[in-house]
């Protein structure tokens, strides 16, 4: 069986979060933000990169594309609340261009009110053209299906996905070498993606060498069956019915799960579209964060 449909990949390797919220969707160029406390990862850089990492806002929110060195920024609680719990951040953004702030710092920050240490995880992607016009006309054509096609290598997210699931592994390694440093218990340590962020989230916790997260949480990702191994964590999905992408694919990671008898928690909200992340919308879909609070809490992540 294979774990991914083609579908998905293409899906996936060829879309950015198609809307959020109505207004403001013209991605502007913005400078690149500081961050301070971004560690660079040991990965080294993408060898097939062609441009310089470039930032835009749109959404009301900024946005990082041609990543090619991958980094970690920590979101730690103060020492007195820390629970001991951290999570892996992965923002979405179809490989091509990453929701940092909406799917990035605003979870983690989120998470960090509630005790969790979080780590964002910038990771490497796909190359894109250097100017935004550029950029724009090869997102056009994306849309347009005229460019799309498989991730390069194979459809096997094993292979295709080589690049950020080493990224994420490497974030792993990071966090549990430094877990006393960072008042972190390295059996708590844990995931959670959106989109193309969960397609990597889910495949680190199945191909990422010795990884063994506590938990995952995929947050609209794709739901296609897998292999599930008898020692795979805790899992968590939330997906809203309507979303363009996923919410006509069906649930065969749940029933993965549940065949191979690990424990999995799934939310299917009627409205929220794809890539609502921490955006305050109208909808039942902003509940998700609450919910994977909860569910921490009730896996003894949280404290009461």
């Amino acid at each position: 069986m294979k774990p991914f449909s083609k579908l998905a990949l293409i899906m996936l390797t060829s879309t950015v979060v198609p809307f959020a919220i109505a207004q403001n969707d013209k991605m502007t160029p913005i400078a690149i933000p500081k961050q301070p406390n971004a560690i660079v990862l040991p990965t080294g850089k993408l060898p097939e990169a062609t441009a310089e990492e470039a930032w835009h806002s749109q959404y009301g929110s900024m946005f990082a594309r041609n990543v090619s060195v991958a980094t970690l920024t920590p979101f730690l609680p103060p020492k007195s609340r820390a629970t001991g719990a951290a999570v892996i951040v992965a923002p979405g953004g179809g490989f091509r261009t990453l929701s940092m702030e909406n799917e990035g710092w605003n979870v983690a920050k989120a998470l960090v009110k509630k005790g969790v240490a979080a780590f964002v995880l910038k990771y490497r992607l796909n190359p894109t053209p250097a100017d935004m016009a550029g950029f724009e006309a090869s997102m056009r054509q994306m849309f347009s299906g005229a460019g799309r096609r498989p991730a390069p290598g194979s459809e096997d997210p094993s292979v295709a996905l080589a690049p950020q699931i080493a990224d994420a592994t490497a974030a792993f390694e990071m966090i549990r070498s430094q877990a006393q440093e960072w008042n972190v218990d390295p059996t708590k340590v844990g995931m959670v993606g959106f989109s193309d962020g969960a397609m990597l989230t889910l495949s680190t916790a199945l191909y990422g060498r010795d990884v063994n997260p506590a938990f995952i949480g995929t947050i609209y990702g794709p739901l296609n069956a897998v292999k599930v191994p008898r020692n795979a964590p805790p899992l968590f999905i939330a997906l809203a019915a309507d979303d363009p992408i996923f919410g006509n694919a069906g649930y065969g990671l749940i029933d993965s799960w549940k065949a191979a008898k690990r424990p999995v928690e799934f939310h299917l909200y009627e409205q929220g579209g794809h890539g609502f992340g921490m955006y305050p919308k109208e909808t039942t879909s902003t509940g998700w964060f609450e919910a994977f609070a909860s569910w921490l809490r009730m896996h003894g992540y949280i404290r009461a």
